[in-house]
């Protein structure tokens, strides 16, 4: 196997923005040393990081709300830049991240399959081509045709895997979006990720729920205040994870 994904030594910083609390006033008559306090203030979501993922793994990322899992998704899918070190990616990334992140609200359910298709890869024509199958899949009835601000989550969340299922994915990333949707549809979800799995797509998965992580995942990384705790099978360190509680 070769590998797809390289962090090697990863710091990620993010600016803290308590600065300006005091007000506009004090902020404009101290202007040099607010910016200079700007540059020094500032919050590690990830420190050192150090990882790699070969092709067809399946991999997890656990940790507690803050640990740092959504940012490395997002250096992954390149949405961010890290602050010090590097993150090579290999393949092409297929990211169901944020819910509806891709979406343009105004949109239909339908104008927005086919936007996020072209944005995945396919042409125009593939998209129309395969629309009723993604359609079909999503369980929209009516509200395909409806501008998407009006849909719920779990519809976002529908919409989303939709499309995924007419593409064949390098590189998977999936963050929490099983969450959502009503046992039947989160049934398929599993379906289509495990089917990815056996075709030797590579998936990178975020969950708080123990038995996604075990049925979908392989291997798991703890992240522990905003560091790598343990890597390993995704039963162990989900033991390991658990009894730290």
């Amino acid at each position: 196997m070769s590998i797809v994904i390289e962090f090697d030594n990863v710091t990620k910083y993010y600016p803290l923005y308590n600065l300006f609390s005091s007000g506009l006033k004090s902020f404009l008559t101290n202007i040099p040393t607010y910016l200079r306090q700007l540059s020094e203030e500032r919050f590690a979501a990830l420190e050192g990081l150090t990882f790699s993922i070969q092709r067809g793994e399946s991999v997890a990322i656990v940790g507690r709300n803050g640990a740092g899992k959504s940012t490395i998704l997002g250096l992954i899918a390149g949405v961010i830049v890290p602050s010090e070190g590097s993150v090579r990616v290999h393949e092409r990334v297929s990211p169901l991240l944020e819910l509806g992140g891709g979406f343009h609200p105004e949109l239909s359910g339908r104008e927005n399959v086919i936007l996020n298709g072209v944005l995945m890869g396919l042409t125009r024509k593939e998209v129309r081509s395969r629309l009723d199958a993604i359609l079909d899949f999503a369980e929209l009835g009516d509200f395909v045709d409806q501008p998407i601000r009006t849909y719920s989550t779990g519809m976002l969340a529908r919409l989303g895997f939709s499309v995924i299922t007419q593409i064949q994915p390098q590189l998977l990333l999936v963050d929490e979006v099983l969450a959502v949707g009503d046992d039947a549809f989160r049934s398929k979800c599993y379906n289509l990720i495990e089917n990815f799995r056996l075709q030797g797509v590579t998936i990178v998965f975020v969950s708080h729920s123990a038995s996604e992580v075990e049925y979908l995942c392989d291997r798991a990384i703890w992240i522990d205040n905003h560091r790598a705790r343990a890597d390993g099978k995704a039963c162990d360190i989900l033991t390991q994870y658990h009894s730290s509680f």
